[in-house]
């Protein structure tokens, strides 16, 4: 049994559970994301929340994103493009699949 969510309730269910771990910004980015990838995929996605939670994250900036991960390794966004998906959000800011 499958459900078709819609941005409202995608996006309630992250500011009711985990408030700080999207901006609304970013839910709109992941969710437009995932909505485009199901597209173009043919592959429906189950709506797993606490799996999104742990699969990605969203940093304002670069200088955020270092102070995760390695400088040298990672100087910019086209060079974290290399190692996983990336989804730019505007003004700098940007959400990654963890690797």
């Amino acid at each position: 049994m499958k459900k078709t969510i819609n941005f409202y309730e995608f996006s309630r269910w992250f500011q009711q559970n985990r408030p700080d771990k999207f901006s609304r910004v970013g839910l709109h980015g992941l969710f437009d994301y995932l909505e485009e990838y199901e597209e173009s995929t043919g592959e429906s996605i189950e709506f797993d929340p606490i799996a999104l939670c742990c699969e990605y994250s969203e940093y304002d900036n670069i200088a955020e994103f270092h102070l995760e991960y390695d400088h040298e390794d990672y100087p910019d966004i086209d060079s974290i493009m290399d190692y996983t998906q990336v989804i730019e959000l505007g003004n700098g800011a940007f959400i990654i699949q963890q690797f």
